[in-house]
Order: C-alpha cells, then sequence, then structure tokens
C-alpha cells in the first residue's frame, strides 16, 4: 500500500490535470477493499484466481478512459485467448460499482460477473461507452474485465 500512495504523490507532482492526480488520499485503501469484494464475489461464483491482484482491462474502446494518458496505447485480445473461468466483469469501474454513494437501485450495482453473466448483461443493456460515454447518465462508462491470471498477458507483453 505504501508504494502505491508513493507512485500516485508521484503522479499528482508530474502529471497534476491528470485523471489519476484528481485521486483522493485513500484511494489506494479503497482500491484495495474494492480488489477483495472483486476477489470474494468472484471466488463465490467459482471463478479461478491464480494471482492476488488483477489485471485491470475493458470491453471494448472506452473513449473517455483513452483520454486519461497523454500517450495512451491499447492492447486488443480475442476472448478466445483467455480461460473465461480467470476472468470476472463489472458494468462499469468496479469502483463506483461498489461505492456506498451511489445507490440508483440499478441492477448491476454491486455486481461481479462470470463471462456468461456479462454477455446477458451486454444484450439487456449494450455498452455503456456507446450510450454514456460523457457520464451523464451514470458512473458506467465502460465494462472491466478482471484477469485474474498471468496469461495470456504475458505473452502479448513479454513478461
Amino acid at each position: 500500500m505504501e508504494q502505491g500512495n508513493l507512485i500516485l504523490e508521484q503522479m499528482k507532482q508530474e502529471r497534476p490535470e491528470s485523471m489519476c492526480a484528481k485521486r483522493d488520499s485513500d484511494y489506494i485503501i479503497k482500491r484495495q477493499d474494492c480488489e477483495n469484494i472483486l476477489r470474494r464475489e468472484f471466488i463465490a461464483k467459482g471463478g479461478i484466481i491464480e494471482i492476488e491482484s488483477p489485471y485491470y482491462m475493458v470491453v471494448e474502446h472506452s473513449p473517455w478512459l483513452s483520454t486519461w494518458y497523454e500517450r495512451g496505447d491499447f492492447l486488443k485480445i480475442p476472448i478466445e485467448d483467455f480461460d473465461v473461468r480467470k476472468l470476472s466483469f463489472t458494468y462499469g469501474d468496479s469502483m463506483p460499482t461498489f461505492s456506498p454513494l451511489v445507490n440508483d437501485g440499478k441492477e448491476y450495482r454491486k455486481q461481479v460477473y462470470t463471462y456468461e453473466e456479462i454477455l446477458g448483461i451486454i444484450k439487456k443493456y449494450g455498452l455503456p461507452q456507446n450510450w454514456n460515454d460523457d457520464g451523464s447518465q451514470g458512473p458506467e462508462r465502460y465494462i472491466e474485465a478482471h484477469v485474474w491470471t498471468n496469461e495470456p498477458i504475458a505473452s502479448y507483453i513479454g513478461i
């Protein structure tokens, strides 16, 4: 946690206008709490976890998310390359999904989804970036994917 706080402070100093610099001093604690919920709920659904913290990805391109970085880039990996038993999802970013401050009663709040489950939610609501990229209709702007294994990520980024 201490290392995370140091990195966050460095980002605030080096890029004060960036999205990451706007995070409050409790962000790392909140992130860890959220990650614990993701892990616990995914395990309860029979998900397989091989690493302590997941790789965070999004489903399809998010125009809004791409504005967070000066020289942002992306990695597109076909779903067929993954063992879907090692993937969980939230409809929207996991932080507002599990935030006690977001209580609008939408069915996808406070929910972790398996691959099969998120397909049903996408069929019902579509991709958030297609109907809410500006955030005017709530905090969901993309679908967050949590990859609980090093594969296939390691082969794509060379680790």
